[in-house]
C-alpha cells in the first residue's frame, strides 16, 4: 500500500487537490498585473522574487464559476518542470493542507471522464461530523501535468 502525498485546496467550495511534487510553494495573493488579450484562465502575471510568473484561474480552467468571498485566496507556485519550464501559478480559494493518502483511498475514474476533465481520481476520505457518526468526503484530484500539457502554447 502506497502513501500519495497530495495539497488539498478549496474552489468554488469545492474540496480538490494535487500533487505535492508539482508545487513549489504556497503563496499569499499579491496584486496581479493584466496582460493584454490574454485568454480568459490568465489572471496575468506576478513579479515573484524577480522572477515573472504567469497567474492562472483555476477556477476558468476547470470550467467552473468562481466563488463568492475570495478574501482567503492563495497561489499555488507550480515547480518550472510541471510547466514545461515556464514559471506557472494558479489561483485557489484556499489551502486547506498537505496530506497523505492511501492508495486503497483512491478511486481511479473511466477514462471518458478524466480525459476532459483532468481528474486523476477521486479521493475518498473519512471524517467525524459533529453527531451523525463517519460521514464520506470526496476530493477530486486534479491531474494537473495533463493540464498543462494539453494547454502548451497558451501560458503566457
Amino acid at each position: 500500500m502506497t502513501n500519495i502525498e497530495v495539497v488539498e485546496f478549496k474552489v468554488a467550495d469545492e474540496r480538490y487537490a494535487l500533487d505535492i511534487s508539482l508545487a513549489r510553494e504556497i503563496v499569499e495573493m499579491v496584486p496581479i498585473t493584466p496582460v493584454p488579450r490574454a485568454p480568459p484562465h490568465i489572471a496575468g502575471i506576478i513579479n515573484l522574487r524577480g522572477e515573472i510568473t504567469t497567474v492562472m484561474t483555476l477556477s476558468t480552467l476547470l470550467g467552473i464559476p468562481e466563488a463568492a468571498g475570495q478574501e482567503r485566496q492563495k497561489i499555488i507556485i507550480l515547480v518550472p518542470e510541471a510547466a514545461g519550464g515556464s514559471n506557472v501559478g494558479v489561483i485557489v480559494d484556499d489551502v486547506l493542507s498537505v496530506t497523505q493518502v492511501s492508495e486503497n483511498d483512491v478511486e481511479k475514474m473511466d477514462d471518458t471522464i478524466t480525459q476532459d476533465a483532468f481528474v486523476k481520481g477521486i479521493i475518498k476520505v473519512n471524517e467525524k461530523s459533529s453527531g451523525s457518526g463517519d460521514t464520506k468526503n470526496l476530493i477530486i484530484w486534479i491531474d494537473m501535468q495533463e493540464m498543462l500539457e494539453q494547454m502548451n502554447g497558451h501560458i503566457v
